[in-house]
C-alpha cells in the first residue's frame, strides 16, 4: 500500500459559499470584467458588478416563483453564457442545481428529473422543451418550465422585480460550505446515473485550491479560458467556478464553431478532453497532406516528440533545437495561432491522453497538463503542473486530497474535493465511502514522488479462459492513439485470447486516401478492408502489444464499418465508451473473433 497526501493551501469556514465570489468582487472590484459574453457578432465585457445584478435579479425570480431554498432545479443547455448566470442565480437563491445534458433522452430526462425531485428547469430550445412535456405527466413535482431561447431568463427576472435585496441576502445566508450545491449524474456507462451530492465546500476549495495551489502558474492576472465542454460535466463545471472564483476572464464556446471562436477570444489556457486534442493533431496533419505537405508535418511531430522527450530526460542537443526552430516556423506557429496564439498551457481530463500526444504539443509549444478525477471528487483529484509533470501520468494530488492505493490496486481518494454522497442511495454511498475514503474503481500506481499512473478499471479487468488478469484500458489508449482510429474496445473475458474492436476516424480517413491514392468517394466500410489501411491498424495493435505480455496481448482484432457514437447509444456525453452496450451491439462480431 502507498499512499501520497498534498496539505490543503487554502481553507474557508463553514459559513463559506459559491456566492461569496462573485459578490464579494462586485463590491470591491466593480469595473473588473470577469466574463466575455458573445453578442452582436463580438465578445462584449460583463463585469463584476453587471453579473452579480443579472445573477441577484434571476435569484429574486426564482424565489417569487416559490423556489425554496434546498429546491431542486434542473439546467438542460448547451455550453453558453445563460448557464453560468443560473447556476449563480439558483445558488443565490438558496436551491440546489441539477445540470442535465443537452443530448439526454426523454427517458434520462424523467430519471434525473424525477429522481432529483426537481421543482423547475430551465431548457434551452424547443427541442429540449418538447422531450420535457413528453414526460412531465410522469413528474408531479415539476411546477415551473422555462426556456432559454423563448426568453426564460427575463421571464424570471421580472417575477422578482419588485422584491428587495435583502431577498438575495437572506438566501444566499441560508447555505454554508456543508450544504448540498449541485447534483451532478454520474455518465452511466453500467446502470442507472447516480446523483453526486456536490456541495458548496467540495466546490469552492477545490476551485482554489487548484487555482492557487495546482495550476497556479497559468492562472495569473489577466489570464483567460474559453469554455466549450458541457458544462452538465462535472469537470467543465469546475471549470466555471474556478474562474469566477480566481477572476479568471471566462467565455463560452462552441464546439462546431470552436477554432473561429478560439481565434476570436484569444483565451491564454485551454480545457479539454483528449478527444480534442487528437482531433487538433489530425485536423493539422489533413490540412498539411491537402496542401501537399504531408511530409514536412510528419517529420514536424516526430521532432516534437523528440524535443519534448528531451526536455523530460534532460536538455536537447544542438542538432534538435536547430530542427525544432526550423519547424516552429513552419508548423508549431501556425498550430497555435490556430487556437488564438496566447495558448501555453491546456488541461486534459476525463480520459487517457497517451504519451505520443502529449509529447507533441509540449515540443509545438503547448504544454498539456493531464489530469484525473471523477464526478464523485468534484473533477480534479490530481494534476500535472508546469513546474511538476511528468508526461504519461496524471500528476500528483492538487493540496488537500489524499491518494492511497489500496492492497488490490484500487485509487482511494480523501479530501476536500470527495462528494458527500449518492442522492437517494444509502447502498451506493455505504459501498464507495469506508472511512473518508472514495474507491474509485481504477486501478493505478503511485511513484516514490507521488506522480500518478492509471492503470485500468477495476470493473472491466478481463480474465481469459487461462485465468490471466488483463487491463483493456492501456492496451485501447495506446490503440486509439493512432490517428486513423476513433475507438477500440479490448475483450476477451472467459475467452481463450485477448480480441479487439477497432473504429476508424473518419476525419483522418480523407488524407489517408489523398497520400495513397486511394478514390475520394471510398467508405468507410470499403476503407476497412483496404491492405493498405489495415497494415497501418497492424502496426498500430503490434505497437500496443510491445507494452505487456503475451498473454495480455491483442491475438485478433477487426476493424468496424462504424463508429461508437452517443447517438447510437455507444458512448456517453464524456466521450466514455459504454462497454456493456458495444458487447451486446457488436456480440456477432466480438463471436467471429473466437470462430477459428
Amino acid at each position: 500500500m502507498r499512499e501520497f497526501s498534498v496539505p490543503a493551501m487554502v481553507e474557508v469556514p463553514d459559513s463559506a459559499n459559491l456566492t461569496d465570489a462573485p459578490f464579494t468582487r462586485a463590491a470591491e472590484r466593480p469595473g473588473a470584467i470577469v466574463l466575455r459574453r458573445w453578442t452582436g457578432g463580438a465578445w462584449s465585457a460583463v463585469t463584476a458588478a453587471g453579473f452579480a445584478a443579472e445573477v441577484a435579479g434571476v435569484a429574486k425570480g426564482l424565489a417569487a416563483a416559490g423556489i425554496e431554498p434546498g429546491d431542486r432545479v434542473a439546467l438542460m443547455s448547451r455550453t453558453r453564457y445563460e448557464w453560468t448566470l443560473l447556476d449563480y442565480a439558483i445558488w443565490t437563491a438558496g436551491a440546489v442545481a441539477v445540470p442535465v445534458y443537452e443530448t439526454s433522452s426523454d427517458e434520462q430526462i424523467e430519471w434525473i428529473l424525477g429522481d432529483s425531485g426537481a421543482r423547475a428547469v430551465f431548457a434551452e430550445t424547443a427541442a429540449h422543451l418538447a422531450s420535457i412535456e413528453r414526460v412531465r405527466g410522469a413528474l408531479p413535482g415539476l411546477a415551473r418550465v422555462w426556456g432559454i431561447d423563448a426568453g426564460g431568463v427575463a421571464e424570471v427576472t421580472a417575477l422578482g422585480a419588485d422584491l428587495s435585496d435583502d431577498v438575495v441576502a437572506e438566501r444566499r445566508r441560508s447555505r454554508g460550505a456543508a450544504d448540498v450545491a449541485t447534483l451532478v449524474y454520474t455518465s452511466g456507462t453500467t446502470g442507472r446515473p447516480k446523483g453526486c451530492e456536490i456541495t458548496h465546500g467540495n466546490l469552492v476549495l477545490t476551485a482554489r485550491n487548484a487555482v492557487q495551489g495546482a495550476i497556479s502558474e497559468i492562472t495569473v492576472d489577466g489570464s483567460s479560458t474559453l469554455l466549450f465542454l458541457p458544462l452538465a460535466h462535472v469537470f467543465a463545471r469546475l471549470i466555471e467556478v474556478a474562474c469566477v472564483e480566481g477572476g479568471i476572464v471566462l467565455g463560452h464556446g462552441d464546439v462546431p464553431n470552436l477554432l473561429p471562436d478560439l481565434a476570436t477570444f484569444r483565451p491564454t489556457f485551454l480545457l479539454a478532453v483528449p478527444r480534442v486534442f487528437e482531433k487538433v493533431y489530425n485536423g493539422a496533419e489533413r490540412k498539411a497532406a491537402a496542401e501537399g505537405k504531408g511530409r514536412i508535418f510528419a517529420a514536424a511531430a516526430d521532432t516534437a516528440v523528440a524535443y519534448s522527450r528531451a526536455l523530460q530526460d534532460g536538455r536537447p542537443g544542438i542538432g534538435l533545437r536547430l530542427r525544432h526552430r526550423v519547424f516552429d516556423a513552419l508548423v508549431y506557429r501556425k498550430l497555435r495561432a490556430a487556437v488564438g496564439g496566447r495558448v501555453r498551457f491546456a488541461v486534459s481530463g476525463g480520459a487517457a491522453l497517451g504519451e505520443r500526444l502529449g509529447h507533441f504539443f509540449r515540443g509545438a509549444g503547448i504544454t498539456i497538463l493531464e489530469g484525473y478525477g471523477l464526478t464523485e471528487t468534484t473533477a480534479p483529484a490530481t494534476v500535472n503542473r508546469p513546474t511538476a509533470i511528468k508526461i504519461g501520468t496524471v500528476g500528483r494530488p492538487i493540496p488537500g486530497v489524499d491518494l492511497r492505493i489500496a492492497e488490490d490496486g484500487e485509487v482511494l481518494v480523501r479530501g476536500i474535493n470527495v462528494l458527500r454522497g449518492y442522492w437517494n442511495d444509502e447502498a451506493a454511498t455505504e459501498a464507495a465511502l469506508n472511512d473518508g475514503w472514495f474507491h474509485t474503481g481504477d486501478l493505478g500506481s503511485l511513484d516514490e514522488e507521488g506522480f500518478l499512473r492509471i492503470t485500468g478499471r477495476k470493473k472491466e479487468i478481463l480474465v481469459t479462459a487461462a485465468g490471466k488478469n488483463v487491463a483493456p484500458a492501456p492496451l485501447e489508449d495506446r490503440i486509439r492513439a493512432h490517428p486513423l482510429i476513433s475507438q477500440c474496445l479490448v475483450v476477451g473475458d472467459g475467452r481463450k485470447f485477448i480480441g479487439a474492436l477497432i473504429t476508424l476516424d473518419e476525419e483522418a480517413l480523407g488524407p489517408w486516401k489523398t497520400r495513397h491514392g486511394r478514390p475520394a468517394a471510398m467508405t468507410v466500410d470499403e476503407l476497412r478492408r483496404d491492405p493498405g489501411l489495415l497494415a497501418e491498424i497492424e502496426a498500430a495493435v503490434a505497437d500496443a502489444n510491445r507494452s505487456v505480455s503475451h498473454a495480455e496481448a491483442v491475438k485478433r482484432h477487426t476493424v468496424l464499418g462504424v463508429d461508437f457514437t452517443e447517438a447510437a447509444g455507444h458512448m456517453t456525453p464524456s466521450l466514455k465508451v459504454k462497454r456493456t452496450v458495444v458487447m451486446k451491439d457488436f456480440a456477432g462480431e466480438i463471436d467471429a473473433l473466437y470462430a477459428s
